[in-house]
């Protein structure tokens, strides 16, 4: 039973002069686990609203979309982006396109994709595996394994990464055709008491500090999930966004009291620890 919730409305007017707004209404449960819903009909944003602002021609795309809206992402990336652009591209399924039905779809573009990034209970569906076994690691590492067979990204060298709540995520690549997978584990532990409140939006957060991670370890897979481990760690740990200040003289930037590089460095050091 919902006891409660807070409701935020966020608009967008007008951003980069693409030519839209929209309202966005988002509700909390007091229970917690949120959820968001639509005022207005979706706009839905593809390539072809990129040309001519400041968005144009970006690095990375982390699409969140059905399989079958997916190829028309990458369809209107190659009718309306630059001759040269070649986008490193990053997919998370949405979650009620997460079917067998849909794995025919997501199989003719997965040789687009660079990294597939599905939750662990996203993973199942697609698959049609029973998701009891969400909670097992070895069922998440077969699951990861069945996508690879299929050929992730250019030439079979993509990732797929699965999100994995309290688990941590699972990260895989083919190397000669051998899957190398490993396990991070999620920033806060069961020891944690008290400090996961609300973990929705920690999947997009994950992806936000995956993409962010990218660019500052030039490409680094593992490097790249440690910061989107931080990221969604920062934040579940509230209702809503996280609470940023700027401290001393120096304006040195804390994320909820803490220094973002201060828990990266503590998550690498219980990776290491834990090898």
């Amino acid at each position: 039973m919902i006891m409660g919730y807070i409701r935020i409305e966020l608009r967008v007017v007008e951003s980069y002069d693409l030519g839209f707004s929209n309202n966005l209404a988002y509700f909390f449960n007091v229970i917690p686990s949120g959820y968001f819903d639509y005022l207005t009909p979706r706009i839905r944003l593809t390539p072809k609203d990129l040309p001519k602002t400041p968005l144009e021609s970006p690095r990375q795309i982390h699409f969140v979309c059905s399989p079958t809206r997916a190829a028309q992402i990458m369809h209107d990336a190659d009718t309306y982006g630059a001759k040269d652009w070649k986008p490193f591209t990053i997919y998370e399924p949405i979650p009620f396109r997460c079917v067998p039905e849909e794995l025919p779809a997501l199989r003719q573009i997965l040789h687009r994709i660079d990294i597939l990034s599905p939750n662990a209970e996203e993973a199942l569906g697609l698959l049609s595996i029973d998701k009891a076994g969400v909670d097992n690691h070895s069922v998440i590492e077969v699951a990861a394994a069945r996508f690879l067979s299929f050929g992730v990204g250019a030439n079979s060298l993509g990732y797929v990464i699965i999100r994995c709540g309290a688990m941590g995520a699972y990260a895989a690549t083919l190397l000669a055709g051998i899957v190398r997978g490993w396990w991070i584990p999620a920033y806060w532990t069961s020891e944690d008491k008290g400090a996961v409140v609300d973990v929705t939006g920690a999947g997009n957060a994950f992806l936000g500090g995956l993409s962010a991670g990218l660019r500052l370890s030039n490409g680094n897979v593992y490097e790249a999930v440690l910061y989107a481990t931080v990221s969604a760690g920062y934040t579940i740990e509230q209702l809503g966004l996280p609470r940023v200040e700027y401290q001393g003289e120096e304006g040195v930037e804390l994320w909820n009291g803490d220094r973002p590089e201060d828990r990266l460095a503590l998550l690498k050091s219980r990776c290491e620890d834990s090898k």
